[in-house]
């Protein structure tokens, strides 16, 4: 897992400072990479006074190529970035919770973890006690994931 790269979008980021638990992410053996068009977003949301996001571990990366037309159309800049850098920089793992995003990563081939599947890994490396107290935050903060996948996700690290 040292190894694993991970391309990051805007709104993971903001979902974790929300529930006070970007600094577990620094911790984690992963490589996280954002697209300038990420840092963009999260500069510019401060910018409108909200949250300030302090996230000094994604390694921020440049596009070599112009956005296909086609993603470009359907998401937003950020999530748009993270799939194309994705693809550039042969990184199989991107970090969506948006549907949409998650849905067109895989349809071009991309493995996608959200916040509640990045938290389950911390939980599996011992950086935090318990996955429940932070899908519960999560949900208090306004993440909608279903009951369900709460649930299983709980079920499946907090044993």
């Amino acid at each position: 897992m040292a190894d694993t790269r991970i391309v990051v979008d805007t709104g993971p980021p903001i979902l974790l400072a929300k529930i006070e638990a970007l600094p577990i992410m620094a911790q984690m053996p992963h490589q996280f990479i954002a697209p300038q068009n990420v840092m963009d977003e999260l500069a510019a949301g401060l910018a409108l006074g909200y949250q300030a996001v302090d996230a000094p571990w994604p390694q921020v990366a440049d596009l070599k190529t112009q956005i296909p037309a086609m993603i470009r159309a359907t998401l937003d800049d950020g999530e748009a970035a993270v799939i194309q850098l994705a693809i550039e920089r042969d990184i199989d793992l991107v970090c969506l919770d948006d549907l949409r995003g998650r849905r067109l990563a895989k349809a071009v081939g991309l493995s996608v973890v959200g916040v509640l599947g990045l938290l389950a890994r911390a939980k599996n490396l011992g950086l935090i006690p318990a996955l429940r107290p932070y899908a519960d935050k999560l949900v208090s903060v306004g993440a909608r994931y279903s009951p369900e996948l709460v649930s299983r996700m709980i079920a499946e690290v907090d044993c």
